[in-house]
């Protein structure tokens, strides 16, 4: 058995380092009447993360998993019990196709930068495009996490490097709320994009990369490319059962397989086609399709230009917006071909990563 490396984890927070940043949330002078309420708060709180009550809600597992006498997280049965309904939904010929515009930018006019981003325009272009078919278009806005309360996407904790079946689809990282990180929205997104036929990512390139909120989800959908179904296999997150597992070979289940994509990549300096290329790459190696050459589109816009005028630069670039159009068009037909059994699939085999 390979050895299990530790020791970068540091030392617990002492009880005076969580008072602080426990009370950060209630900096508002509004909260003082209620003082010694939040102090028996704190408390539970601290206790909470001194026990680890990761999942405080449990129940068993139940027919269906390899260990149906686990206690899991009701959290985490919930959600799997919805994306197997959803994937059903999906494969269901009775079903409405369904497509899922994704704005991939962290602007919008609810919050410090006080105006609408350019991706939401062309992601509103695509979805007027789709309104006129038979189908339903589902547009998920990353940038609510920047402008609505608990809207919020943690970061990937990279279990997939310690053995991918530790990585568990869903993922069973989040909740966890003996450290306070309790809203996480990736719940729901695992939902919409397995109910999704087609998705197309609308995004702006920052710093030659992906906006951050994108990048986000990007990475928690690691464990649709490989995850593991049963985390009753591992007990939860124990370590040596999933290095077990892998060790005598893994069948790194594509959980999104089939699934019609395109893409919309936009940047005012440097950096769309790299970025473009690099989301392409994600999609095709988790089994996605993409509608044709077309529909993966990155281009300029206002290019060396000011910023504060660049919205009537779009206004004015009526061939971006004919392109934006011609991209829903192209997954719209492709969704067609996939529900009528005339797409080609991908013809990437699942295959260990190293």
């Amino acid at each position: 058995m390979t050895e299990i490396r530790k020791g970068q984890q540091p030392a617990e927070l002492t009880r005076e380092q969580f008072h602080e940043r426990f009370m950060r949330r209630f900096m508002d002078p509004a909260y003082r009447v209620e003082h010694e309420a939040i102090a028996r708060l704190e408390t539970i709180a601290w206790q909470a993360m001194k026990d680890g009550r990761k999942a405080p809600i449990t129940r068993r597992a139940g027919n269906g998993f390899q260990d149906p006498d686990y206690e899991a997280s009701v959290e985490w049965l919930d959600t799997h019990q919805r994306l197997k309904q959803a994937q059903q939904r999906w494969a269901d010929p009775a079903t409405r196709s369904r497509v899922l515009l994704v704005c991939g930018s962290d602007r919008n006019d609810g919050s410090c930068p006080g105006e609408m981003s350019k991706t939401w325009r062309l992601t509103q272009l695509a979805k007027e495009q789709l309104g006129r078919r038979d189908l339903i278009v589902d547009v998920l806005d990353l940038s609510l996490m920047t402008s609505e309360y608990g809207r919020e996407i943690h970061p990937c904790k990279g279990c997939v490097s310690t053995a991918m079946p530790l990585c568990h689809w869903p993922c069973s990282c989040y909740p966890n709320h003996a450290l306070g990180q309790s809203s996480d929205w990736m719940n729901e997104i695992y939902e919409r994009w397995v109910s999704a036929h087609g998705v197309i990512l609308f995004t702006p390139t920052y710093w030659y990369q992906s906006p951050s909120a994108l990048k986000l989800m990007i990475d928690r959908l690691v464990c649709a490319d490989g995850g593991n179904p049963d985390p009753t296999s591992t007990h939860g997150k124990r370590v040596e059962e999933a290095k077990a597992i892998e060790a005598r070979g893994w069948h790194y289940p594509k959980h999104l397989e089939g699934r019609v994509y395109g893409l919309v990549v936009h940047g005012d300096v440097a950096g769309v086609e790299a970025q473009r290329r690099n989301l392409g790459d994600w999609l095709d190696w988790m089994g996605l399709v993409d509608a044709g050459d077309l529909s993966r589109l990155d281009r300029y816009l206002g290019y060396y230009a000011p910023y504060y005028d660049s919205h009537e630069a779009l206004d004015r670039d009526e061939a971006l917006q004919r392109e934006v159009r011609l991209v829903a068009d192209l997954v719209g037909d492709a969704v067609k071909q996939l529900r009528e059994g005339k797409l080609p699939r991908s013809n990437r085999k699942a295959v260990r990563p190293k």
